[in-house]
């Protein structure tokens, strides 16, 4: 046999039309004919590889699929038509779709999708019909779907919407059908359909519409002309808001019935000094109809020589813990760990379709260390008062004013120069007692006839005087040793003529 016939007997084999499927690389458990692949129900976690790349219709419907894995379907350039419906992606990456340029028809009906990611469906720039209904989207951001240039049918009902941005539905140039039904929208803005040049049907019902002035312009716009746009069913567009209007059909509100109450905005207080590493909250009180939107944001301090007036917030400022955002719809500002980049100043705004009203709100990080103040030394036989003294760092000393503080610092160095001076007088007084010679009779021995025995020295030294001195009570009639002879007084190296009387000793008692 010639060399490569047996590639080219493989090949005519495979060619024949009773050969099985499953000799043409198909995956397992799936079925695959022509350019189809069948792989539905199979609780599959992941798509199956092995798909063979030139398939054209991919049926992954009824599945477990929770994520399209970076590339998975990067082989498939030929599809023309994939069905993911009803399996559990709670997400698509950006470019998840980049090499399906020939896609015409996607399925992602009943997923668990909560979001959808700007470039999501980059790449598909000949899909015409795109199912995402039944899922648990609550946003539509700007430009969502800005590469479906040539999409014709975007189905979003049975979910969760409460805000389709402005500019949401940029690039749908050549969409004919929206359909945005049973969810919860309570409001929609011209400019977020002023895209769709080339729409042909809108539905909107079933959805909690709140008529109020930023609706006015639906109402108007269907009367006019929009109308044609909507079936017989999709033209009861019901209020749900405010009670006064609630079950009321749009078109049958009066435009002067639709009104809206401008915010108004109350911080308190304004400005707060706050130490290195505390936590802050403030809160932002807006009132209005509807309920205005709050958003905190950090104000750029302006560049040199631009006007004060065109000071933009800052993006990305440092928040709690790491890059933070403004807090957005709960009316208050969390800063945690506060820091040097905290510091500036910050706006509160509320808005409404009525207007929009800003408070600015500054706040100053207290950098100075906290020093206490040194205790004085307790003066020498008075009281000390243990109350503890303002620190000359701490917010509560600087929220004093300057002369309170004055006042205060005078008082303390008072204190202290008097509590010396009182010291150095007692000291004084001590020294001079020491020095001082004692008055009459001091230091002699007191004598009286009412003895009780003897006494010991603990005794006698609690017998004192008023001024402190010892007292010491002797009975002459005792003499402890008998008197000598005169001349055994003399003694030498004594002056002449002075005789010593001689020693004697007397019983002390008490």
């Amino acid at each position: 046999m010639a060399p490569g016939a047996p590639a080219l007997l493989l090949l005519s084999l495979l060619s024949l039309p009773g050969l099985s499927p499953r000799a043409a690389g198909c995956p397992a458990a799936c079925r695959c004919y022509s350019a189809t692949v069948e792989c539905g129900a199979l609780r599959l976690r992941v798509v199956p590889p092995g798909i063979p790349p030139g398939t054209q219709t991919l049926f992954l419907q009824d599945n477990s699929i929770a994520r399209l894995e970076p590339g998975i379907l990067a082989p498939l350039a030929s599809l023309r038509h994939l069905y993911l419906h009803n399996n559990s992606l709670h997400a698509l990456e950006s470019g998840a779709f980049r090499a399906q340029s020939r896609l015409l028809e996607l399925a992602l009906t009943g997923n668990r999708l909560r979001g959808l990611r700007v470039g999501a469906f980059a790449g598909l720039a000949q899909l015409r019909v795109l199912y995402l209904a039944g899922n648990q989207l609550v946003q539509l951001l700007d430009f969502t779907f800005l590469h479906l240039q040539r999409l014709q049918e975007l189905h979003l009902q049975e979910n969760s919407i409460e805000l389709l941005e402005d500019q949401a539905l940029a690039g749908l140039s050549s969409l004919a059908l929206l359909d945005l039904s049973r969810n919860q929208l309570g409001t929609i803005s011209r400019e977020a359909l002023q895209p769709l040049a080339s729409l042909q049907v809108l539905r909107l019902t079933e959805n909690p519409w709140r008529c109020d002035c930023a609706l006015h312009w639906l109402g108007a716009w269907i009367k006019e002309g929009g109308q044609r746009l909507l079936s017989s069913r999709d033209k009861k567009i019901l209020c749900a808001e405010p009670p006064r209007l609630a079950l009321q059909s749009l078109l049958e509100v009066s435009g002067s019935s639709l009104i809206c109450i401008p915010p108004s905005v109350h911080v308190e207080p304004l400005e707060v000094t706050a130490n290195l590493g505390e936590d802050l909250r403030v809160a932002c009180q807006a009132s209005g109809y509807p309920q205005p939107l709050v958003t905190w944001r950090k104000v750029a301090r302006p560049r040199e020589g631009a006007p004060r007036a065109e000071a933009q917030p800052e993006v990305g400022w440092r928040g709690p813990g790491g890059l933070g955002a403004s807090d957005t719809g709960s009316g208050m500002l969390f800063l945690t760990n506060i820091t040097l980049a905290h510091a500036g100043k910050y706006e509160c705004e509320a808005s409404n379709a009525g207007g929009a009203a800003r408070v600015p709100f500054q706040l100053l990080v207290n950098v100075s260390r906290q020093q206490h103040l040194a205790p004085a030394p307790p003066p020498a036989g008075g009281p000390v008062s243990h109350e503890p003294l303002p620190e000359a760092g701490s917010m509560a000393f600087r929220a004093l004013g300057l002369a309170t503080q004055t006042a205060i610092a005078a008082a303390i160095a008072l204190l202290a120069l008097t509590a010396l001076l009182l010291a150095t007088m007692i000291c004084r007084r001590r020294r001079r007692r020491k020095k001082a010679p004692g008055p009459p009779g001091e230091g002699a021995l007191f004598v009286n006839d009412y003895s009780d025995g003897p006494c010991t020295f603990a005794q006698l030294e609690e017998l004192r005087d008023e001024r402190g001195h010892e007292m010491f009570v002797i009975d002459r009639s005792k003499p402890l040793f008998a008197e000598g002879p005169a001349e055994a007084a003399e003694a030498p190296g004594v002056a002449q003529g002075l005789p010593l009387q001689p020693p004697s000793a007397y019983e002390i008692h008490c």
